[in-house]
């Protein structure tokens, strides 16, 4: 059977942008990814400042998922992320032209290519910006179980995260026949 899909979002549940700006949190290292158009090389703006735990990569290998970036950073998390958290290359969402379009019925802009790159596979997905509707949009146009999981922007990933993570891959396997998971 293959692994469900885990989305990963960087900016929230992987660099906790919105924790307090002068106090890097416990555990994590300081990246500084140049801001510009060529390539990454800085244009004289300022570089983005990216807090990463480089626990989260071997702990994120263990749970058992395929791992996908679901983020802006789309293939550049490869690239920068990726690395400092000792990742291999991973698989990234596209999100082409749902890239930062608003939607009249509040479903995110990510919700919908998620659900159609998942294609009916079991997925969790952790961010920072999940709501109501977009519970509702998975739950109406996806067919297998999906967890839609929040992560506090302020705190990231914490050991919390990793459990509910791992508890709804486990029940996958309890739900197992032998065509597979039952669909919830």
């Amino acid at each position: 059977m293959n692994r469900p899909l885990l989305f990963l979002d960087v900016d929230g549940p992987l660099n906790p942008y919105a924790a307090q700006p002068e106090r890097r949190p416990d555990g994590y290292v300081t990246l500084r990814v140049p801001l510009g158009n060529d390539g990454g090389l800085s244009t004289g703006r300022r570089p983005l400042r990216v807090w990463l735990n480089p626990g989260h990569g071997p702990a994120l290998l263990r749970l058992g998922y395929e791992l996908c970036w679901a983020t802006t950073w789309m293939a550049e998390a490869n690239r920068w992320i990726a690395p400092t958290l000792g990742l291999p290359e991973l698989p990234f969402v596209d999100f082409g032209d749902a890239l930062f379009r608003e939607r009249p019925d509040g479903v995110h802009w990510k919700t919908d290519p998620l659900v159609d790159h998942a294609a009916g596979r079991p997925f969790a997905w952790v961010d920072d910006e999940q709501s109501d509707p977009d519970h509702a949009y998975v739950a109406t146009h996806h067919e297998g179980p999906a967890l839609l999981h929040h992560v506090n922007p302020r705190l990231g990933l914490r050991e919390n995260d990793f459990r509910t993570l791992t508890d709804f891959a486990l029940g996958l396997n309890s739900h197992e026949g032998p065509e597979g998971p039952e669909p919830s």
